[in-house]
């Protein structure tokens, strides 16, 4: 997603020299093209992420549409109060990337996990939460975010996520994306789950049910309709995500049920409400974190 996600910014930046990027000393082997391509528009301010959201504001103020690049911990929380003062209470035209979705850099530890960073991020007013699936989700939230208005942030994976959508799937800002339509159970993901929902609704289809499987690549505006219209014919509903549980999609999936008096089971699928000490691949987290005595059925 990484590099899909510079390759489409270069190609924008290419066409409108309002865009620019800033990296806190992250990004090496990801954004020299950016740097060599648009010297006077990148900027590596030196490992002070809070920093780089204070110069990333002002230059939103003065026209520009800022693009901050590094891993999801150190450009959401380490800098959260110049991400709430200056960016959202101001309503700046920057972009917050954030590289690691969930357990993306499972080796680092725990300090380099992002699993509360959904939850911070949508309850910041004006802000809009992206997390794409795939590549082609990245594309078409890259390209439709060059125009958007308002602060955004951006979830991305790292670890070569493959494409899941056809290239010319139709992808929307604030819309989800429903992939597969069946009776027995509606499953939603987000982010870099959208891969582990599709094989889990093929291994469903081996076992003779067939899933409602639908893709999020926005948590805020969430899209509240496709879930109530989707519903209509289901008794259960699953959400997945490599987040917390608290604040993230399947909390947003519970407020949509509860605020329209729906009455239907759902489980969420995702990391306890507790730290983790293990350390090991992303693969090998998940099993453990997530994956860990769940059925679905």
């Amino acid at each position: 997603m990484r590099n899909t996600f510079i390759n489409v910014l270069i190609e924008e930046a290419k066409k409108d020299d309002r865009i620019c990027l800033i990296t806190p000393d992250m990004g090496y082997s990801v954004v020299e093209n950016f740097q060599t391509l648009f010297p006077d528009r990148f900027f590596n301010v030196g490992i002070a992420e809070q920093n780089a959201v204070g110069v990333a504001a002002g230059l939103a103020l003065s026209g520009k549409i800022v693009y901050v690049y590094s891993i999801v911990p150190f450009v959401t929380m380490r800098c959260f109060e110049q991400i709430r003062v200056d960016v959202a209470y101001m309503n700046t035209n920057v972009r917050l990337i954030g590289i690691g979705a969930g357990l993306s850099y499972g080796p680092a530890g725990a300090t380099h996990h992002s699993i509360e960073d959904i939850a911070i991020m949508r309850a910041l007013p004006n802000m809009t939460v992206c997390c794409p699936g795939d590549p082609v989700e990245v594309k078409e939230i890259i390209k439709q975010s060059v125009l958007y208005n308002g602060p955004m942030y951006i979830r991305l994976g790292k670890n070569g996520e493959p494409n899941i959508h056809p290239e010319n799937q139709k992808i929307e800002i604030g819309k989800g994306i429903k992939m597969t339509e069946g009776d027995d159970l509606m499953l939603i993901t987000t982010s870099n789950m959208l891969e582990q929902g599709q094989l889990l609704v093929k291994e469903l289809l081996n076992e003779g049910k067939r899933a409602t499987l639908i893709s999020m690549p926005t948590i805020k505006p969430f899209d509240s309709e496709i879930v109530i219209e989707s519903l209509k014919n289901h008794t259960v509903i699953y959400t997945l995500e490599e987040h917390s549980k608290i604040g993230g999609l399947g909390s947003a999936v519970a407020e949509v049920i509860a605020e329209n008096g729906l009455g239907i089971k759902l489980k969420r699928i995702g990391i306890n409400d507790e730290f983790t000490h293990k350390i090991g691949s992303q693969n090998y987290l998940r099993k453990k974190l997530i994956f860990d005595n769940v059925e679905i059925r």
